[in-house]
């Protein structure tokens, strides 16, 4: 990788994991799953007129767009709101596990052994952090935000299976096709939408602007063009920055304070993921 990708690899996992931070302190004081709306809205706006109607994926995007953004993101943020924004990012983290189960579930990968031995690590470190008797938030949050890491697995699935089409394209016509699906699902399970937009404060609007722009559009096209470019296994590993981003953003700005449990957890999800997606260190194609 050339230093200006390695840059690019860099900023990615701290464009998203402070857009964790700056949505758990609007998820206070404004539906989660109603700022996901307004988020995706954005991002459509912006990006709709840059790409081609993908015609021949449109019905296969609607659905992709249901499982991958309005379901996962409504688990997530949802979840987000019942915890540290720095534990979240830490459990988020079993999107790769779950990925790696579904590759080979649904699409017949064969993972290594090492891959398998990740998953049960990564697994360890979440059902440590959420350990009853340690754990200072919700274990319903914890499950949501578990559970939205299974529906981004299941959505990378499906957006494998889409033909001829860009990641700029995906994600544009993914978000015009979230958008009023969240709107849809905001209606369905949460509650005084008008008067959450009639009293929202800057901070909440702030937060749309950094997730729709910075978090999805510019995050998602740096990821978009590295994966492009590079086997994911070489470009993964950085995401493994992100709950490090997320928990110092969370203590800077919301005052968080990480308990034991949770950095031993944390430490140990961490590990797993490494195993999984870290790849040994080849003759012709060193890693990274």
């Amino acid at each position: 990788m050339t230093p200006l990708e390695i840059a690019m690899a860099l900023t990615v996992p701290l464009v998203w994991g402070m857009g964790l931070v700056l949505a758990k302190s609007a998820i206070e004081q404004f539906p989660p799953i109603l700022l996901m709306g307004f988020r995706f809205t954005l991002t459509a706006l912006l990006l709709v007129w840059f790409v081609p109607i993908p015609r021949k994926n449109l019905v296969w995007l609607f659905f992709t767009a249901i499982v991958a953004s309005a379901i996962q993101y409504s688990l997530t943020f949802t979840g987000l709101k019942g915890m540290d924004a720095g534990v979240a990012a830490l459990i988020v983290q079993l999107e790769v596990p779950f990925l790696v189960i579904l590759g080979a579930v649904l699409l017949g990968e064969r993972p290594e052994a090492r891959q398998w031995v990740g998953i049960v690590v990564a697994f360890a470190g979440v059902a440590l952090i959420a350990n009853p008797s340690t754990f200072n938030g919700s274990l319903v949050a914890v499950a949501l935000v578990v559970g939205g890491a299974l529906s981004w697995a299941l959505g990378q699935i499906m957006i494998r299976r889409m033909k001829d089409i860009s990641g700029l394209t995906v994600t544009a016509w993914t978000a015009v096709f979230a958008a009023p699906q969240l709107f849809v699902m905001s209606a369905l399970f949460e509650r005084g939408q008008v008067e959450a937009v009639q009293n929202a404060e800057p901070i909440v609007w702030l937060a749309v602007a950094y997730l729709g722009i910075v978090m999805t559009a510019l995050g998602y096209f740096l990821w978009n063009t590295l994966i492009r470019r590079h086997d994911v296994g070489r470009v993964a590993p950085f995401l493994l920055l992100l709950p490090l981003y997320a928990s110092l953003g969370g203590v800077l700005f919301l005052d968080e304070r990480p308990t034991l449990s949770s950095l031993v957890g944390g430490v140990i999800i961490l590990a797993g993921v490494g195993i999984i997606t870290i790849q040994k260190r080849g003759r012709s194609k060193p890693a990274v």
